[in-house]
């Protein structure tokens, strides 16, 4: 009876599941694993450490809708999610973008945990799991992209990611209201880490109550 009594605490204080739900993902089945991965989080993603006690009133608009608006600017190759952590924006993407390889990239055991369960319960067979830090990654610079989301200002997050980008290949980050501020601070590790570009797009305007920030590059060695 206690465990059915915090089950339905957990659903009377998720988010309902927006309208724009249904248009960012696409198809009945996309939209079905958005549901699954969402009710997973809302109900193990607070005792698992995954998402703090507060964001369970806005899981869908702030963290998996968030995400899934910036699924159409990936390319369709092989991309990497450097700090995966809860899946966000990792599990997300590779639910709206089934025709894209994702790589999460996360070092903590539990979140890896997590990730691989989740990865096998969606039957998401385009997603693989490194437990590794960005740095410790030893594939060389071979992704079509890589994409991070509340992990760090830009000036620390390029010496992480940039080097797992192939050349022509381009930086995707989700970020928040100071996005042009951290491009602004970090002139000197995009000149050194051949980042050019870099720009600020505002996503969803009009379908999402809260607007996405992509902060943009594209890596061009000599």
């Amino acid at each position: 009876m206690a465990d059915d009594s915090v089950s339905r605490e957990t659903s009377a204080s998720v988010e309902a599941e927006p309208q724009a739900a249904a248009t960012l993902f696409g198809d009945a089945a996309a939209l079905d694993r958005a549901r699954r991965f969402t009710h997973a989080l809302a109900e193990q993603g607070e005792e698992r450490g995954l998402i703090g006690p507060l964001e369970l009133p806005r899981l869908w608009t702030r963290h998996v809708l968030n995400s899934a608006i910036a699924a159409p600017l990936f390319p369709a190759g092989r991309v990497g999610d450097v700090g995966s952590g809860a899946g966000l924006p990792g599990i997300v993407l590779a639910i709206a973008r089934p025709d894209v390889q994702w790589v999460l990239i996360e070092p903590m055991e539990r979140r890896v945990a997590w990730l691989s369960e989740q990865v096998e319960a969606l039957g998401l067979s385009n997603v693989e799991v490194v437990r590794a830090r960005a740095e410790e990654w030893s594939e060389g610079p071979v992704l079509d992209a890589v994409t991070a989301r509340a992990v760090s200002a830009l000036r620390t997050l390029l010496p992480l990611t940039a080097p797992l980008v192939r050349n022509g290949g381009e930086l995707i980050f989700l970020k928040g209201q100071n996005a042009q501020a951290e491009i602004d601070a970090a002139v000197k590790q995009l000149r050194k880490f051949h980042v050019v570009g870099a720009r600020v797009e505002l996503l969803g305007e009009g379908v999402l109550a809260e607007p996405t920030r992509a902060l943009r590059g594209r890596i061009a060695r000599p």
